[in-house]
């Protein structure tokens, strides 16, 4: 049986991104502080408890599935903007894009007798449209309970970024993200990956945080989990993070709905927030001008 990497809590961005390219998976040992566990536990276990099983075998129908996350949990938000996963997010998926944004935040609680999850890619997300050699996203899941195989440790098939579409998974190339709590799988949006089958008597949890490129359109609608009156409470990058910012030169402004003559007529997301007007427009000209220099438009 293949094994996952593991790195410890110090791994920088260079070495997460040269295990990604190798293996397209890896896990970092006791990546959380001290102490944040707990708090994320206290925070979210309400919802989780309340959330209901799904109803299918892919989404697992001993499985639940807790989102909306960062309006919920402080922990959550600390998590989404862990500095060594925004470097990674940055040297893992800017070479596709402006800026990156998140994709998804979710609880996944695997209970006793839930089955395998079948292998998948999680760029299937936007279907097969992305051309193969464009990576769309970057994946975490921090393991709030200890993951064993018994358990449910997540399957992931190291290299299987590299397969052809068409290639199925053997059982023997299959390995388990065997990790304590605290730790995280971070994994990319092309590898085979799945949920593992629970036999052990107990919750397997783990908090799935996903990032993508910031002209795709996002799995989780963050707009409408963290609402502009929730949002403005966070910080300026998680905001961003959420999709308040512009995801290229052109792509997110709006027009605010306010009474003829009263508002600016084209402002980028910010502005809700009072930021991101002063030369904006501006910015936005030379940006559209200069790629229409180079054929872009």
């Amino acid at each position: 049986m293949p094994q996952l990497q593991h790195l410890p809590p110090d791994a920088d961005a260079a070495r997460i991104v040269e295990v990604l390219g190798a293996d397209g998976a890896l896990i970092i040992d006791d990546a959380m502080r001290p102490g944040l566990l707990e708090q994320l536990r206290a925070e979210i276990m309400p919802y989780v408890l309340a959330t209901p099983v799904g109803m299918d075998d892919f989404t697992g129908r001993r499985t639940t599935r807790t989102g909306a996350l960062v309006a919920r949990s402080a922990a959550c938000r600390e998590l989404v903007t862990d500095a060594r996963l925004m470097e990674a997010c940055k040297a893992f998926l800017l070479p596709f894009a402006d800026r990156f944004q998140l994709h998804l935040t979710q609880l996944i609680r695997i209970m006793d007798g839930q089955d395998k999850q079948p292998l998948h890619r999680d760029r299937l997300a936007w279907g097969g449209f992305l051309r193969p050699d464009i990576e769309p996203q970057l994946n975490t899941i921090w393991a709030v309970t200890d993951f064993f195989e018994a358990n449910g440790a997540t399957q992931v098939v190291p290299g299987s970024h590299r397969w052809d579409p068409a290639r199925r998974a053997e059982p023997h190339e299959i390995a388990y993200a065997e990790m304590r709590a605290g730790s995280v799988l971070v994994y990319s949006g092309t590898v085979i990956h799945a949920g593992g089958a629970n036999r052990s008597g107990a919750d397997r949890m783990g908090l799935n945080l996903t990032y993508c490129l910031g002209w795709l359109r996002q799995e989780e609608n963050q707009y409408l989990s963290c609402p502009p009156e929730l949002a403005r409470d966070f910080s300026p990058e998680l905001r961003a993070l959420l999709g308040y910012a512009m995801g290229s030169y052109a792509l997110g402004y709006f027009t605010p709905p306010l009474p003829p003559g009263e508002g600016p007529e084209v402002v980028p997301p910010e502005w809700l927030f009072g930021e991101g007007v002063a030369g904006w427009g501006d910015s936005l000209y030379e940006s559209v001008s200069e790629r229409a220099g180079e054929g872009a438009i």
